[in-house]
């Protein structure tokens, strides 16, 4: 895949070209990954994506391989043992929201029969395949990240704003913001 051309924003760090060339843009439908994206994006917040990437392990184990229905139930003990471990970002704000989202997660799946369905009905059900010749084309946001992340919040969702949700609907192959030159363009 060395050979092969990228979008400019992984080249150079092999966690982001491995990242890029297996997961991101790739449709995401079942809940569990949808589910974890959502955690990661929550805490990418106001951070680099790569922050996040080399921290992803480590969040998998704290949040008990970012199992919902756990999550939703955890304790002030699980809270304070998450605010003091080092291998994660120990923000009290981004914890909590991620234990009030997996409740709403669960309430969605409830309401929708899954959250897959939910969301993704908001592009009726198919990626939405831009045509960007540089990464510095992609939005940060867009006026369908816009209201999807108004619903999440009417749902009780926290720390998803509209670019949050844009980098997440990027990532979970819901926008495909590949170059059009990229290898993975026409693959995803």
């Amino acid at each position: 895949m060395a050979n092969k051309h990228k979008c400019a924003w992984c080249v150079g760090d092999s966690l982001y070209e491995v990242y890029h060339d297996q997961e991101w843009g790739v449709p995401v439908y079942d809940d569990d990954t949808i589910f974890e994206f959502l955690i990661l994006e929550t805490f990418q917040a106001g951070l680099s994506w790569i922050t996040i990437l080399r921290k992803r392990e480590n969040f998998r184990k704290a949040f008990d391989s970012f199992n919902y229905k756990k999550i939703a139930n955890y304790n002030q003990e699980k809270i304070d043992s998450l605010i003091q471990d080092a291998s994660i970002i120990r923000n009290k704000l981004k914890i909590n929201a991620t234990i009030s989202n997996a409740k709403a997660f669960i309430q969605i799946q409830e309401e929708f029969g899954s959250f897959s369905k939910y969301i993704w009905a908001f592009v009726d059900e198919k990626p939405i395949k831009n045509k960007l010749k540089s990464a510095n084309e992609a939005p940060a946001n867009t006026a369908l990240s816009d209201d999807l992340s108004k619903d999440l919040k009417k749902r009780g969702f926290k720390f998803v704003g509209s670019t949050v949700v844009y980098a997440h609907m990027q990532a979970t192959g819901m926008v495909n913001d590949h170059e059009i030159n990229c290898f993975r363009y026409n693959e995803v």
